[in-house]
């Protein structure tokens, strides 16, 4: 009896976290950077947004993976916390104000 009630545990655990992972979405989205400040501040923008499970920001191919749960964000809301920290995306442009409080090094507009 125990044992049969150990597998019926072990299988409704396994049911739900194959639930769970259904949930998550995987998207890859240019994001304009330069450097590993870049990187962290990319990274902890995308973050920020409730739903977003984890952001990966490559500094040489400018792509970012971010791993989320449709059914808390979309890539809108993603696209826009990360120009509202300074970075464009290919989606959205961050604001001149918002650009222009990032640092020197992290200017990637041609016209600076």
């Amino acid at each position: 009896m125990k044992k049969r009630i150990s597998i019926v545990l072990a299988m409704l655990l396994a049911l739900g976290f194959s639930a769970s992972a259904q949930g998550v979405k995987t998207e890859k989205f240019r994001v304009e950077g330069n450097c590993n400040m870049c990187k962290t501040r990319i990274e902890k923008a995308a973050n920020s947004v409730e739903g977003v499970q984890s952001a990966d920001w490559d500094v040489k191919t400018k792509m970012i993976t971010v791993k989320f749960d449709p059914a808390k964000t979309d890539l809108h809301k993603i696209n826009t916390a990360i120009a509202k920290a300074g970075h464009d995306t290919e989606m959205l442009k961050a604001s001149d104000e918002a650009y222009d409080k990032l640092p020197a090094c992290c200017k990637y507009r041609k016209d600076d």
